[in-house]
């Protein structure tokens, strides 16, 4: 990897995804399924072994410095919940190493002579020695690098009793076990990383195993799963607290409601009291909505009647009006009717007359006629004149 690289790396594991200032450029997202949650909390297998003589390739999922760096800046606001997809993670690769350990130790017993449990427990006490004094001296190396010359020193004391140890319990079980048969190179499996370990391995080889990378990386992934169970634990116990919580407070204001009910019907005088004040009150407002509710009826039919009583005098000058002009028309149409009436029996008469008298006769009578038909009208007309002027 070139130095341009790990700066990019160190700059995105430092400042995330918007470290340009760009927030808007389209990028996955941390809370995205295909981005490794385990990854986001530095805990993955495939980051941990990587290098080793177990190295499990690269991760099916998304690994990304930046996102990681996305993910602990929002997780202080919030609680994503992704220490579960990380445990499940984490969970099922141990319980895979600890199948290939189980498998080891069987094959280990098949291929092995058998020996008695006393010879086995002193063949184990060995072992056990041996990744004592591989672990200090691994120790020892971590402090000297980081300069703790003080702290390595102590832990080489510590070492130097342990390999005294170590050869007394190796001269144990060799006198408890044939020359032919100590000779043998005794295996057994590492619990941890289940690598395969000789009983007669010197401290050189024991350090570099434990001291290791693949060793550490394995402890490094079981300590990481302890913690994620704590973490989880811790919080289920504290959903589970809140929850009973919420249910001490419901059930605390039931029985509160409970006593109260009960308080009322132990103080009836109490009850009836609060009860008959309440309903006073709403005799009062009902009252008060019904005095509003007339006088506004009254104020409705005040203005009504008012402009009834215009409209029923217009309705009544109109009417008087209309029947004065009614009368005209009906006189109007008396006088024409009976004008038409009168010529009509007038000129039947003269008819009539004129077949039986001569035609001299039929003249003057005629004449007369003709004079009295207009003294007619000249009365009908007066007489009519006369009505319309009492009339007004």
């Amino acid at each position: 990897m070139s130095a341009q690289a790990q700066m990019r790396a160190m700059l995105d594991q430092l400042m995330g995804t918007s470290r340009d200032g760009d927030t808007t450029r389209q990028r996955i997202k941390f809370s995205d399924d295909r981005v490794c949650k385990s990854h986001l909390l530095n805990c993955c297998p495939h980051d941990v072994l990587s290098g080793t003589r177990m190295d499990l390739g690269e991760c099916l999922k998304v690994h990304d410095l930046a996102l990681r760096a996305d993910y602990e800046i929002a997780s202080k606001e919030q609680d994503f919940f992704f220490e579960l997809d990380a445990m499940d993670h984490l969970q099922s690769f141990i319980a895979d190493c600890d199948r290939r350990t189980e498998v080891s130790k069987k094959r280990l017993a098949e291929t092995q002579e058998e020996i008695s449990a006393e010879v086995a427990a002193k063949a184990e006490r060995v072992h056990e020695l041996n990744e004592e004094i591989g672990k200090l001296l691994a120790k020892v190396e971590q402090l000297g690098a980081e300069g703790n010359v003080e702290e390595s020193q102590k832990v080489m004391d510590e070492v130097e009793k342990a390999r005294a140890k170590k050869r007394e319990a190796e001269e144990v079980y060799r006198n408890s076990m044939p020359a032919s048969s100590f000779q043998q190179q005794k295996l057994r499996v590492c619990e941890v990383c289940s690598a395969y370990l000789g009983l007669h391995d010197n401290d050189r080889r024991l350090a570099d195993h434990f001291g290791g990378k693949l060793h550490l990386g394995f402890i490094e992934i079981r300590e990481k799963l302890e913690e994620l169970k704590k973490f989880t634990t811790e919080k289920q116990e504290k959903r589970n607290q809140e929850r009973l919580k919420r249910r001490e407070e419901r059930e605390r204001e039931e029985r509160e409601k409970l006593r109260r009910s009960r308080s009322h019907s132990k103080n009836p005088k109490r009850s009836r009291s609060r009860e008959h004040r309440r309903h006073r009150s709403r005799s009062m407002s009902r009252e008060r909505k019904r005095r509003t509710r007339s006088k506004s009826r009254e104020k409705r039919h005040r203005h009504r009647s008012r402009s009834s009583s215009r409209s029923r005098s217009r309705s009544h000058q109109r009417s008087r009006h209309s029947s004065r002009d009614r009368s005209r028309e009906r006189s109007k149409r008396r006088s024409s009717k009976e004008r038409f009436r009168d010529q009509d029996l007038a000129s039947r008469d003269r008819d009539r007359s004129s077949r039986d008298r001569s035609p001299r006769d039929r003249d003057r009578k005629d004449k007369k006629r003709s004079y009295e038909s207009a003294n007619g009208r000249s009365e009908d007309r007066r007489s009519s004149e006369e009505r319309e002027a009492g009339e007004i």
